[in-house]
């Protein structure tokens, strides 16, 4: 049956109307070769180099991924995981790479409780809550299986090398964020002072270089995966992890492996497909739930066009929020690692279930027995996206998790751990329970686009659970018509978790709960004034608050009037970088 839900084309890519869409902060970048959009400046231009190099979209994504270690650490690094979507314009097909870790092997729910953890999920400073890493694994990967086949994992990693090496001034908003995390370098690990500078957080302006992350950068240049997962690097993480009661060994490194998976999509107004990578992430298959109860709100006229709304509207924001508390709720629950315990994704994305779940949504007032997951806001990942003069596009994401992660540095290596096994529910029975050689319950996860098999748009928004929910605002900024920079411009909101006390102390999870949203700066105080009265828990996020928001890179791909194809993007002003053309 064809959905009665439709986008009006003639206001999307419309010089005469572009203008007269969201007042933006800065200018679309366009160009007709290739394009990199991250949140450091001198992160994208590693991927530019390594374009003017010929190597294509995945080649540069890696560049920029590696770079992104060096200037904005507290974010990601090689310690961390990677996802990828990459768009293959010859196949015109999106294939998808999860390159997150495992827990160690001797890792279990009894172990856990042996160290006295009685609470929902391992700490953030337990070195117990450091997975395999992944992103190393993860680029070379990416180079080898949908890079050009021109340049080598020592060629893509060339720029990162020299920005380590040489030193690089630090950003303001990264600044903030390494201020915030002094204490932690410091107690982490004995050997903190590989990510300070003079025993200290850098200020912005200030030059860092971070010469042990160049030598590990070069053992996997000139070993491959290897260069990581055994040898040096390998023995000081096990070393590590090990003096402070962790459990990894040599082994759960050296058999680690990168999955190649198949991405899984929603078709949304029959047009568009949107693709995400499967569990065990959360934030892709929580975004499509989202945009499926948003489809069948629309097509079960509960309520009218969202595009037809006013934006950012009372009834526009009460209808997204009610949607997105309604996924958070099956996410929080379901996604594991599918390796180890069955994620119904057909069922989740199904006709029938998701129309089922639309009709809890009322239009005029919030719904208070909404029981919903309890999600981590956090801004302490990055995304970027790269597109190519060929047609293909890489949407990428990496992080530590909750910024620097555990913050403990393996000697000599010159990044943090992360700490993605706080994910895990110390809970039996729970499908994400903690289990030896099980990868948990991730947030970072990519976006892509297609339209009728032609890319449409690579993008995402960083930040833990806002992920899922910027993905669903940002799209249907565009899909209203905003440019690329616009719809990133645009002010968000921000679902956050239920406050402790509501925890179910039996499941982990909250109970009945109406969770506070956070409205950015630049939506009144008169629209938020309504949303109270319509039951939300509703508050304003300022400065740098303005963080949990996420941090998100747009491309788009349009046709000019001879028929050649331009890319038009956006970089999110919350963070510190710009998108960039290749000449």
């Amino acid at each position: 049956m064809p959905s009665p839900v439709t986008i009006d084309w003639s206001k999307i890519n419309s010089p005469e109307l572009v203008l007269q869409r969201f007042p933006s902060r800065r200018s679309v970048v366009y160009g007709t070769k290739g394009i990199v959009s991250s949140s450091q400046p001198l992160a994208s231009e590693a991927g530019l180099e390594i374009l003017r190099q010929g190597g294509n979209a995945a080649d540069a994504a890696v560049a920029t991924s590696a770079a992104l270690n060096v200037t904005e650490p507290s974010c990601c690094g090689i310690g961390g995981d990677a996802f990828c979507l990459f768009f293959d314009a010859k196949t015109k097909q999106v294939k998808a790479l999860n390159g997150s870790g495992r827990s160690p092997e001797k890792l279990t729910l009894d172990y856990a409780r042996s160290r006295g953890l009685t609470g929902r999920s391992i700490p953030t400073t337990d070195l117990n809550a450091v997975t395999v890493p992944g992103a190393a694994a993860a680029w070379v990967d990416t180079v080898e299986k949908f890079g050009s086949g021109l340049l080598s994992t020592a060629d893509v990693l060339g720029p990162a090398i020299r920005l380590a090496e040489e030193g690089v001034p630090v950003s303001e908003i990264h600044s903030y964020s390494w201020q915030r995390s002094e204490e932690l370098i410091k107690n982490a690990s004995p050997n903190g002072d590989e990510m300070l500078l003079n025993g200290k957080a850098p200020l912005p302006g200030q030059v860092v270089k971070l010469p042990n992350l160049a030598r590990t950068f070069r053992e996997v240049a000139d070993k491959g995966k290897d260069g990581f997962y055994k040898g040096r690097v390998a023995e000081a993480i096990v070393e590590l992890i090990q003096s402070k009661g962790g459990v990894m060994e040599l082994e759960d490194l050296a058999k680690h492996e990168t999955s190649f998976v198949e991405p899984i999509h929603y078709t949304y107004a029959n047009e568009l497909k949107v693709y995400e990578c499967p569990p065990n992430g959360q934030a892709g298959i929580t975004a499509l739930i989202a945009l499926g109860i948003l489809e069948n709100l629309q097509e079960q006229e509960v309520v009218k066009s969202l595009l037809d709304m006013e934006h950012n509207s009372p009834e526009y924001l009460h209808v997204l929020v009610e949607a997105m508390r309604l996924m958070s709720s099956d996410s929080q629950y379901y996604v594991t690692d599918p390796e180890v315990v069955h994620v119904p994704v057909q069922e989740l994305l199904s006709k029938e279930y998701l129309a089922k779940r639309a009709k809890l949504i009322d239009p005029f007032k919030t719904n208070p027995h909404v029981v919903h997951g309890n999600p981590v806001n956090s801004s302490d990942t990055v995304y970027f996206s790269v597109t190519d003069q060929w047609g293909n596009a890489c949407s990428y994401i990496q992080s530590n998790y909750a910024g620097f992660g555990t913050g403990a540095v393996p000697k000599g290596c010159g990044f943090t751990l992360q700490n993605r096994g706080s994910g895990f529910v110390l809970q039996e029975g729970h499908p994400n329970m903690l289990k030896g050689g099980k990868r948990p319950y991730h947030t970072i996860i990519p976006c892509m686009v297609t339209k009728n098999e032609e890319l449409f748009l690579s993008y995402g928004v960083m930040g833990g659970f806002m992920q899922p929910q910027g993905h669903v605002q940002v799209l249907l900024n565009m899909l209203r018509g905003f440019t690329p920079q616009a719809a990133l411009d645009a002010p968000r909101f921000c679902i956050s978790a239920g406050s402790p006390e509501t925890q179910n102390s039996s499941t982990g999870t909250p109970g009945d709960v109406n969770s506070e949203v956070y409205f950015e700066e630049g939506i009144p105080e008169e629209t938020i004034q309504k949303l109270r009265e319509m039951g939300h828990d509703a508050r304003i996020a300022t400065d740098f608050s303005r963080g949990m928001m996420g941090r998100g890179q747009v491309i788009q791909k349009i046709n000019d009037a001879s028929g050649q194809t331009v890319w038009a993007a956006g970089s999110d002003p919350r963070a510190d970088g710009h998108a960039a053309a290749q000449i």
